[in-house]
């Protein structure tokens, strides 16, 4: 039987390399330099909300917390009675340990967070309560029914655990060497730093005699101590800050480095005992903010620790066909599990949402896949439906959340702490739809909790944010407005959200003027500056838009939407090296960037590197198949190149047309659009409209369109909605169009002239324009954009379209209705249709 080829998964929660890299560069990292010089490393991106039982499940699984169906720290007890930690009976489908054992793997987990009641896989498994303790050292420390698996080796691993009251100096000075400066009966600190070495101490002692005594082909090990080394003493991490006491300062300084130099020596050991034919990945779900960047104080919300995780994690990998003393770019931590995987010549589910991270690899792994695991039968290592648990000592595993400050103490009333703890894993929920772009979703969980909890401002911001990134302005102008109903004065969040707002309202005054005030509560506000950025780049005022990233940037030197403005305006300015750039470290920092790669394929045109400009507009249409815009310009680049068989099958490709047909009316405004709307609900064809926008002197019959269409470039999913609708479009969006619907375009053609006449005349009417201010210059621009209409009908597949005249509506109503009514295929009323047609309405007509 052929050998299994051996994994070490290590997880240390929350290591960052802010605080790695110093390290490094002083030698007191040593086995990690070693991991790293043998090896591959790289950022490793989180989810949102960054809640480590939630992000380890993903990590485990490669899917998102709505799908494996982990979300917080907290759930109700399966009896009614109140509430308990998070299990992992919980979990929707199999982990990484499940595949494994269903392929014969001997397979090891310790520690995963959460993995209660351990899982009965081929091997051993100890669940995350089982390096708790709340006893004193002379007290029995009872080990929860359902730690141990097998349970017959739970008192072997009982006695391997290390106890707070066990270390002494020698094991706490290097923590805290002025120790006997602490006055233990009122700081407690000292007592909490010698739990997080025990803690860690005992889920090592497991490790390591597994390693040592146990056959295996994979072990999972996750250390929790680097995250709460963070949360308690990253304050007093150096530099000290302003409202940091400086005594405090001096006894606590050395906790953080002291516990990643802890991590270290654990590292080495376990390099040791899996010998060099093992592969080992060290990971972490989020980083933890060393900086500037670390909140003041800890907002009072559950979760509220959280605000101090960074958005990146670590990973290096090292082992057999591993690159070596490189650096991986664009991983997350849904790509952990299915790059094991791939790795172990195994396939991936359909089902998951991460990819492979092949690019770690001398030869890329070849990849294959199935529809789901979860469909695969076989003893997976999986809890029967509906076991019993234990519940009798998970109140003490409760009690160190909230100790940890991750969740409130629950109410007395368990109805009313169940009431909480439900409503909080639904606000987790709809942040996980949010974070995986399923907007939808989330409106429908937030607009339920902030109707029940108006008093909770952040259930009412997430909400307004949603809306105003599915272009809903009015839904969102409505809970911005029940918000400030709530709060005594402005914040610097609540200035942000309605700066943006204006922005997309297009009041860009009003909305520079929002940024300013949030600038004059908190200059250095995350993400205060990258939308400033944003409100100049809509202005194309490109140095000042430049200005504002770079500002950004150095409050935040992760923050990858801010290189993308940067190379943006870099990009606009003709300055393309340094577009290309910042570009890449977007990228670098956030793979999954459709857009920047697009900026970046432009950015190597710009200086002449064809190829490269295709692998960039390539990956970009990979990762949005429906941007036409990359389709274009790899057309275009294609032919330059002579590149005719790639060209072929970019032009061959049709995307699956999975989502039926849409109707569109479009044409240049002004061109008769919304006479031809009213010409198909007349003939019996219902409209896709919200009447926001109602009649008025220059629509009489008003305009017939839908909020959600202006935000077409930012969010296509609203399409689904249209169904057999017909839906108004402006022609300038029609590029902007997915690919996976067939379109059948009506598209009105009237004289420019006329056209631009008519809208000046809308202008006057709005008290937007002057009468002898006619711009004739925008004819060239209309031109251009028909033009551009055209010949991107010529190269879709999926497009059908009919100019209709308008002048031919106006005095052939009834044969231009029926030509219509052809091309839809319809069985519309064309009488009905062409009785709509007012001929007093063609008021801006040239000739006869």
């Amino acid at each position: 039987m052929e050998q299994k080829r051996k994994t070490l998964l290590i997880g240390w929660d929350a290591a960052d390399w802010k605080t790695i890299h110093p390290l490094l560069d002083k030698g007191q990292m040593p086995n990690l330099e070693k991991l790293i010089n043998g090896g591959v490393m790289g950022n490793l991106a989180t989810l949102d909300p960054p809640l480590s039982p939630m992000l380890w499940t993903s990590i485990a699984t490669g899917k998102r917390p709505y799908k494996h169906g982990i979300l917080g720290f907290t759930e109700p007890n399966p009896d009614g009675n109140g509430i308990r930690p998070i299990h992992v009976t919980g979990r929707k489908g199999k982990a990484i340990w499940n595949i494994l054992t269903q392929e014969e793997y001997k397979t090891h987990v310790i520690g995963w967070w959460p993995s209660h009641p351990a899982e009965p896989i081929n091997g051993v498994n100890i669940s995350n309560f089982y390096q708790k303790s709340k006893s004193r050292i002379h007290e029995p420390w009872t080990m929860m029914k359902g730690t141990v698996h097998p349970a017959e080796m739970s008192d072997l691993f009982a006695g391997m655990r290390v106890h707070p009251e066990e270390l002494t100096q020698a094991h706490l000075l290097p923590f805290v060497p002025k120790a006997a400066e602490v006055n233990q009966e009122k700081d407690k600190r000292l007592l909490s730093t010698a739990k997080i070495i025990a803690e860690c101490s005992s889920i090592h002692a497991a490790a390591t005699y597994i390693l040592e005594h146990e056959e295996w082909d994979f072990l999972g090990v996750y250390y929790d101590g680097i995250d709460h080394f963070g949360h308690g003493f990253m304050k007093y991490n150096p530099p000290r800050r302003p409202h940091i006491p400086e005594k405090d300062y001096e006894l606590y300084k050395n906790v953080v480095t002291a516990g990643y130099r802890f991590h270290d020596m654990l590292l080495g050991r376990l390099m040791k005992l899996a010998g060099e034919d093992t592969t080992i990945m060290l990971i972490s779900d989020h980083g933890f903010y060393p900086n500037h960047l670390r909140p003041k104080a800890i907002p009072k919300e559950p979760a509220g620790p959280a605000w101090e995780h960074s958005p990146y994690g670590i990973i290096c990998m090292s082992g057999q066909n591993i690159k070596k003393d490189e650096r991986i770019y664009g991983a997350t931590l849904l790509d952990i599990a299915p790059t094991i995987l791939a790795m172990l010549d195994l396939p991936i589910g359909k089902d998951v949402d991460g990819k492979v991270l092949t690019s770690a690899f001398e030869v890329p792994p070849e990849i294959k896949q199935i529809d789901s695991w979860d469909d695969i039968e076989g003893e997976a290592g999986l809890h029967p439906e509906n076991m019993e648990e234990d519940e009798a000592l998970a109140k003490e595993a409760l009690e160190q959340l909230i100790e940890l400050g991750y969740v409130e103490k629950p109410d007395d009333d368990p109805a009313k702490a169940i009431k909480k703890t439900v409503d909080e894993n639904q606000f987790y929920l709809a942040r996980a739809y949010i974070s995986g772009h399923q907007i939808h979703n989330a409106i429908e969980i937030l607009t339920q909790l902030f109707e029940e909890n108006p008093t909770q401002i952040r259930y009412g911001i997430h909400l307004a944010k949603c809306y105003q990134q599915t272009n809903q302005l009015k839904e969102c102008r409505e809970i911005v407005e029940a918000i400030k109903e709530q709060i005594i004065e402005d914040t610097p969040s609540l200035l942000l959200l309605e700066g943006t707002l204006l922005m997309t309202e297009r009041k860009l005054r009003s909305a520079i003027k929002k940024f300013k005030e949030a600038e004059e509560l908190e200059a250095d506000f995350p993400k205060l500056h990258l939308q400033i950025g944003k409100h100049y780049v809509l202005l194309k005022q490109w140095k000042m838009a430049q200005n504002s990233f770079e500002k950004e940037i150095a409050i935040d030197k992760e923050n990858a939407a801010a290189y993308h403005g940067l190379g943006i305006t870099f990009l606009r300015q003709g300055e393309y090296e340094k577009a290309i750039g910042s570009l890449l470290d977007a990228v670098g920092l956030l793979y999954n960037m459709p857009l920047a790669h697009f900026h970046l394929g432009e950015a190597f045109y710009g200086i002449g590197e064809k190829e490269r400009s295709t692998q960039a507009f390539e990956v970009s249409l990979t990762m949005a198949p429906g941007m036409n815009a990359a389709r274009m310009w790899l057309i275009r680049i294609y032919k330059e190149l002579g590149q005719f068989d790639k060209l072929k099958a970019l032009e061959e490709a049709i995307l699956p047309n999975t989502k039926g047909t849409v109707t569109i009316v479009s044409g240049l405004p002004r061109s008769g659009t919304s006479m031809m709307m009213q010409m198909l609900e007349k003939g019996g064809m219902e409209v896709f409209t919200d009447k926001v926008r109602t009649a008025d002197d220059d629509n009489p019959q008003g305009y017939y369109e839908h909020e959600l269409v202006k935000g077409l470039m930012r969010n296509k999913s609203w399409l689904k909605d249209v169904g057999e609708k017909a839906v108004k479009v402006v022609s300038h969006l029609l590029l902007h169009l997915p690919n996976n619907y067939h379109y059948k375009i009506v598209f009105m053609e009237r004289d420019l002239d006329e056209v631009i006449r008519s809208q000046h005349r809308m202008l006057v009417n709005m008290g937007k324009a002057k009468e002898e201010q006619i711009s004739v210059s925008l004819i060239a621009a209309f031109e251009s954009n028909l033009n551009k209409i055209s010949n991107w009908v010529k190269k879709q597949k999926n497009v059908e379209i009919l100019y209709v005249p308008y002048k031919e509506v106006i005095n052939n109503p009834l044969q231009q209705a029926e030509k219509v009514n052809n091309f839809l295929k319809e069985d519309l009323n064309t009488t009905m249709m062409s009785s709509v047609v007012d001929k007093s309405l063609y008021r801006q007509r040239i000739g006869a």
